[in-house]
């Protein structure tokens, strides 16, 4: 893992060291999941997102751990829970404002649903925009597990704004792989507050893929 260097010190250089190591954070995010969108084997792609997430997670200083916490810990792969899905519109579009600490408020816009999910899962996910300069694509999700054997606010499958984006296939539909969720920041610490997954996105089957507690 490589992190950019930081500017010599000065009058306001803790502020601008962390701007830095935060825009190189989440280039590392980018470029990470870059890789695995290119690789062909989703198992592998798998293990090189935790192996390099575990590197980001120990060695970065922008890492959401407290000192001395573990690393995250993961169910095994199951390639049952990789879905190659169109989007349609959504048909609920009344906006969510959930608390984001100092910045106030997130607004997310429902924009589309998958379509492709509900015969193995039991229903859609509803694709939210965050709004604000820039916007981003955002797909977080509760299941069965949520609180028992996983964070109890639910985990993110996408998160453009941050890089986190799996793709889509040569036939135009969108990669929905279980075995990338992970936690929000908040699941690490508490000075992280996180916008958490509306009811909407709440499956009744336990989700036993991706990051777990």
């Amino acid at each position: 893992m490589t992190v950019i260097s930081t500017p010599q010190r000065g009058p306001g250089s803790a502020e601008r060291d962390l701007h830095w190591t935060l825009w190189d954070w989440r280039r590392q995010v980018s470029d990470l999941y870059g890789r695995i969108r290119a690789m062909d084997d989703p198992a592998a792609a798998a293990t090189h997102w935790r192996d390099a997430r575990a590197a980001l997670f120990r060695d970065h200083p922008q890492t959401p751990l407290l000192p001395g916490a573990a690393l995250p810990r993961y169910f095994d792969h199951d390639p049952r829970l990789r879905f190659a899905v169109e989007v349609a519109p959504a048909h609920e579009t009344a906006p969510y404002h959930l608390p984001a600490g100092r910045d106030g408020t997130v607004e997310l816009l429902p924009f589309g649903e998958t379509a492709g999910l509900s015969e193995t899962l039991g229903r859609e996910l509803t694709l939210y925009w965050i709004g604000g300069y820039g916007g981003g694509v955002f797909l977080p999700f509760l299941d069965a597990t949520t609180g028992k054997t996983t964070f109890d606010g639910g985990r993110y499958l996408l998160d453009t704004i941050k890089g986190a984006d799996l793709g889509w296939t040569g036939a135009g539909r969108m990669i929905v792989d279980f075995n990338f969720a992970y936690n929000p920041s908040c699941a690490y610490s508490p000075q992280w507050i996180c916008p958490l997954p509306p009811a909407a996105n709440r499956l009744d089957v336990a989700i036993q893929a991706g990051e777990r507690l």
